[in-house]
């Protein structure tokens, strides 16, 4: 029996018993034209397989949550420009719930928690709307224009644990009535785990030959799977990282749109009997490649080869990840107690007396004990933002020294969020310099 990540898509008729006992014929006829004009061209468009169908209902497979959404928030509005006319009482509606997760495949039909759990979620989705898992948000979210409402965790029938829901918004003009706080815009970035996060990007097939992309994709599923075996990694589903097949990829946009600190690409090339894989890790937030390897083999066997490049790369990939962990953790501002100490006065200066002329010399203290202080440059940088934002004026001189001082702790500030920030706010303000401001703040945000 195969086993497989997938999304499920489960719907059915709200109140399909009262519409069967009002016009048993009307309603089958109404719900066979649905189906036939409507709601199977739209899932066969977003790539979904109808596993099984029953009189209100029908369970849909898809190879992404992105798709299962798209082609679910479709069907919806199709069926609501239908009913525009129809009185509430006759109306045919769906409720629908989607959950990406492990499903086990037998002669064509599908089982498992992934198909209970989006069944339970079309249980609490209302009529014309679609209720998403928690997992199947996170893949969702910056993937399509559409908004979220977070309906807390929920007790869902026959699932041990409760589980956290989304409403998805199929109509900005219709929100529910849920506190405006609740509602997470799709292209807000995704938070970071807690542990390591790496996504593994399709490999480019350098070979020339379509027909070999096969051998690129097995590559890379193959490195997916070793690499969540570890607990300490969280790894992006394989569903999630073939959205970006084919496309030129923006490193920090899939950082934000995954929700990772590390990347890892790469490229296949079979030429004769012989193939070279090339593979690199990338660190997001600062665009730093960590890790690059090629690897050659021979292709007399070619599942032996598959497991050991895999193997070679996910103990590279492993290791390097550990290290770049480490160093992260054992990073600080400053290893000077009397720099950091200076930086703690300038900065009370700063929030409860609001002295910055005073504050800026302090932290200019600071920077010259450690001439590596990010966070110490960038609080001097903003202290003369501040001053004119005070004065209304700034001397060039004094405009000069902000800008560079912030391009300093801009390029000081390797793991510091807050430095990065306060360098961009100034380099924007008094520098005009938006672009590096604005790569900054990405940065920021990553971390």
């Amino acid at each position: 029996m195969e086993r497989r990540l997938v999304a499920v898509l489960a719907a059915d008729v709200a109140g399909y018993s009262r519409l069967m006992g009002a016009d048993e014929e009307g309603t089958l006829a109404q719900l066979k034209a649905i189906r036939k004009t409507l709601v199977d061209p739209t899932i066969a468009a977003h790539r979904g397989r109808i596993v099984k169908t029953t009189g209100d209902g029908m369970l849909v497979e898809f190879a992404s949550a992105v798709d299962a959404a798209r082609g679910a928030s479709e069907v919806q509005r199709g069926m609501a420009k239908q009913n525009t006319n129809v009185p509430q009482d006759a109306r045919i509606e769906f409720r629908i719930g989607i959950h990406v997760g492990d499903i086990m495949i037998d002669d064509n039909d599908i089982f498992g928690d992934g198909v209970n759990i989006a069944a339970r979620l079309e249980g609490i989705a209302e009529p014309g709307g679609i209720c998403v898992s928690d997992d199947a948000q996170r893949q969702i979210r910056g993937k399509i224009d559409l908004a979220f409402d977070d309906m807390g965790p929920q007790s869902l029938k026959n699932i041990a644990e409760p589980m956290r829901a989304w409403r998805l918004q199929i109509d900005r003009d219709c929100s529910p009535t849920l506190p405006k706080r609740a509602v997470v815009e799709a292209a807000q970035p995704l938070a970071l785990p807690d542990k390591p996060s790496i996504a593994v990007l399709p490999f480019q097939n350098m070979s020339g030959d379509p027909e070999q992309e096969y051998f690129a994709d097995g590559m890379v599923e193959d490195i997916i799977t070793a690499l969540s075996r570890f607990k300490s990694l969280f790894v992006i589903a394989r569903n999630s990282s073939f959205t970006y097949k084919g496309n030129a990829v923006d490193i920090k946009q899939v950082g934000r749109e995954l929700g990772v600190r590390y990347v890892l690409e790469g490229s296949v090339r079979r030429a004769g009997g012989s193939v070279r894989i090339t593979a690199q890790l990338i660190e997001v937030a600062q665009n730093e490649h960590l890790w690059a390897e090629k690897l050659d083999g021979d292709l007399s066997d070619i599942f032996a080869l598959q497991d050991t490049l895999t193997m070679k790369i996910v103990s590279s990939v492993s290791n390097r990840l550990e290290q770049a962990e480490i160093d992260k953790v054992n990073s600080k501002p400053t290893a000077l107690l009397d720099a950091y100490d200076l930086y703690l006065k300038g900065v009370a200066l700063v929030r409860y007396d609001r002295r910055f002329d005073e504050a800026y010399d302090v932290f200019a203290k600071a920077f010259a004990l450690d001439p590596n202080y990010a966070a110490a440059y960038a609080m001097a940088a903003q202290c003369l933002l501040f001053q004119q934002n005070q004065a209304f004026s700034l001397s060039l001189d004094a405009r000069a020294e902000a800008i560079r001082l912030a391009r300093m702790a801009a390029k000081l500030a390797q793991e510091d969020a807050g430095a990065m920030a306060r360098a961009a706010h100034v380099l924007a303000n008094l520098g005009k310099q938006y672009d590096l401001a604005k790569d900054l703040v990405d940065r920021a945000v990553v971390l």
